[in-house]
């Protein structure tokens, strides 16, 4: 695997991870473009963990919060700490189940069909824009609690198709609840961490059944580390400038290159 192609990889997830326009569906571009190989999976995998640690730091008090939370999940009910760590749980919990259902059936490779990327970047970019503009701005990041926690992990698990994008389906699903546009940024980030870390053993197996000689690890470190320097620079960039720019240009974005796709699908 070529330095450049680590870079372009790790600088793209990054990038696109924490903005509503698919980084899955960016990296199955490049994985198509670059040739598919074996060590695709373990790579996105290495490159979402890289991105994650960049959410850890970024927003340490709260990863720290959660994360004490889970010493008081028994006091959820007076526990602010607990409270957040059983919702982070609750959020999590519907996209591993539709993650194990996606693996055992084999329809990983169904779902990163080109169509299919095409569609869902029109079809969810259009309803971003919808929702971002008639909902209204009325709760903020201390109101998140168990019951939006459940809806939120509900439409976290559709992201599991590429190109519906996992930040952008929960930013949507926050708004569309009455959300601040940074709180519905903040609340999306929070749950990206425990979802992503979830997936974690993929790289673990993919690393144990790749050939020793391949380099599989080495080029994972490496992709991860690059991911998560892009994935800070562009995560504190998205979050100073989110109240001044609107989600109206990433849904064009969205919508133009998901009609390039259909073009190159369709024709």
């Amino acid at each position: 695997m070529s330095l450049f192609y680590l870079f372009v990889l790790a600088v793209v997830q990054g990038i696109t991870e924490f903005l509503p326009i698919s980084s899955s569906a960016h990296l199955v571009l490049l994985h198509e473009m670059g040739g598919p190989t074996g060590d695709d999976i373990a790579l996105d995998v290495a490159v979402h963990l890289g991105s994650i640690l960049a959410v850890v730091i970024y927003l340490r008090e709260e990863a720290s919060r959660a994360f004490r939370g889970l010493f008081a999940l028994h006091r959820w009910r007076v526990s602010d700490e607990g409270r957040m760590a059983l919702a982070l749980i609750v959020a999590t919990v519907p996209a591993v189940i539709a993650g194990t259902v996606i693996a055992v059936m084999g329809w990983a490779e169904v779902l990163r069909d080109i169509r299919v990327i095409g569609w869902t970047m029109i079809l969810f970019g259009l309803a971003l824009y919808v929702v971002h503009r008639i909902a209204p701005e009325t709760r903020r990041h201390a109101d998140w609690g168990l019951g939006s926690a459940v809806k939120l992990g509900l439409w976290q698990a559709v992201a599991l198709i590429p190109g519906v994008s996992r930040s952008g389906i929960t930013m949507t699903a926050a708004r569309a609840m009455g959300y601040e546009r940074h709180a519905a940024a903040r609340i999306s980030m929070l749950m990206s961490i425990p979802i992503t870390l979830a997936t974690g053993a993929a790289l673990v197996r993919d690393v144990g059944e790749a050939d020793a000689g391949s380099g599989l690890l080495v080029s994972a470190l490496i992709a991860a580390a690059l991911a998560f320097v892009a994935a800070y620079a562009a995560l504190a960039l998205m979050m100073k400038f989110l109240s001044r720019v609107s989600f109206t240009p990433y849904v064009i974005y969205r919508v133009i290159l998901g009609v390039v796709l259909l073009a190159i699908a369709y024709g």
